[in-house]
């Protein structure tokens, strides 16, 4: 009979964003099939993603006080030093109660409060970035970590680490292929005799490329192209407002919502992906091998998200295209290689070769030797 102090338990933290979480959510699920006798416990924000979607993907969830610090003068940020101290009470509570085998991070600020405590504490701790230039907690908290995990080989420059580095790829969940194009139209509604455009802006949308999407949906249905369209939670008000003055609704070949809890379906639907170019997004992207028209957030840290996708471009797996340049260059360039078979099943055999379907394994593996 297993003793209850050899169980070993994971607490992940991770969140705010869908690039925050799903990498966590990867590895978590790779972690089970090595260590099935595992508990694992989610730490996060009670109104972002992982409030919603960690529940459903059962494991269990608990939440902290803590949000991130805005870059322009908001009277929020008045709040920020009191949700750190907050933040960091809940956050040793929680560690002294769960006992941890190993605490996880997958940047941004949610897991910021965790691992501070747990590496107080003298917990085992692993810091996942997904981003190439790494964000303010990575480098925050890197050195004090026993292991941080990057995506991009650029990172180390910023983190001017060496015995605890390790570049391993960005995870990504192995659901992402299970399903098969006919069953991913099926979920949406639509048939396979029309292309599918896939758009979303990351799990918080964005408005330039809805604001972009708005002015050509009429040119794009008129085209035989259906689209399933992630706005966003704080702009699916105004798009569905705008679409009913533009008599546009479902039966014209348009899924939207504001945020897609199946992406796994919507990803197999796509023949063409318009989106911003995070780092998780281009590894579902390039696991999958999707043709994809990026358009990286201006206002990224060090610009990361420019060079990210610019990665894919050089090597023939994408197009990118300036936010400021959505409104003259994106209609032309979606239509262009929706009507370009070659081109697609080119772009397609390019990405796949960038695509890391394994990291997740990996990490997961290099995890459960070191609470072994």
């Amino acid at each position: 009979m297993k003793v209850q102090n050899q169980i070993r338990k994971y607490l992940f933290a991770g969140g705010g964003t869908g690039g925050h979480l799903f990498p966590a959510l990867a590895i978590a699920d790779e972690l089970k099939k090595l260590d099935a006798d595992a508990e694992f416990l989610f730490v996060g924000t009670k109104n972002k993603i992982e409030a919603r979607v960690v529940p459903q993907r059962g494991y269990l969830f608990e939440t902290i006080w803590i949000s991130g610090f805005q870059r322009s003068l908001q009277l929020q940020n008045l709040l920020f030093p009191f949700k750190v101290i907050i933040s960091l009470l809940q956050s040793f509570n929680i560690i002294n109660q769960y006992k941890p085998s190993i605490v996880i991070g997958t940047g941004g600020y949610v897991c910021g409060p965790i691992l501070l405590a747990a590496s107080f504490a003298g917990f085992k701790t692993v810091l996942h970035e997904s981003n190439s230039f790494p964000g303010a907690v990575t480098r925050f908290l890197s050195k004090r970590m026993t292991k941080v995990f990057i995506t991009f080989d650029a990172t180390k420059k910023w983190l001017k680490l060496s015995n605890n580095i390790e570049l391993t790829g960005n995870p990504t969940r192995n659901e992402l292929e299970a399903v098969s194009k006919s069953d991913g139209l099926k979920y949406f509604g639509f048939t396979d005799s029309r292309k599918t455009l896939l758009v979303f802006g990351g799990s918080l949308g964005a408005a330039s490329i809805n604001n972009a999407l708005l002015s050509m949906i009429r040119t794009f249905l008129n085209s035989n192209i259906q689209i399933i369209w992630q706005t966003g939670e704080s702009d699916f008000e105004r798009v569905t407002s705008r679409l009913n003055e533009l008599s546009i609704n479902s039966t014209d070949g348009i899924w939207i919502g504001k945020f897609i809890d199946k992406m796994e379906y919507a990803y197999a639907s796509a023949d063409v992906i318009l989106s911003r170019a995070g780092a998780t997004t281009l590894a579902e992207i390039t696991r999958l091998g999707k043709a994809a028209i990026l358009v990286p957030y201006p206002h990224a840290a060090a610009d990361h998200q420019t060079i990210n996708a610019k990665t894919l471009e050089e090597a023939g797996a994408a197009l990118v295209i300036r936010d400021s340049a959505l409104m003259s260059e994106a209609e032309k360039s979606i239509l262009a290689l929706m009507n370009n078979d070659q081109l697609r099943s080119e772009m397609s055999k390019k990405s796949l070769a960038l695509g890391k379907p394994d990291a997740g394994k990996i990490i997961a593996s290099k995890i459960h030797k070191m609470v072994n």
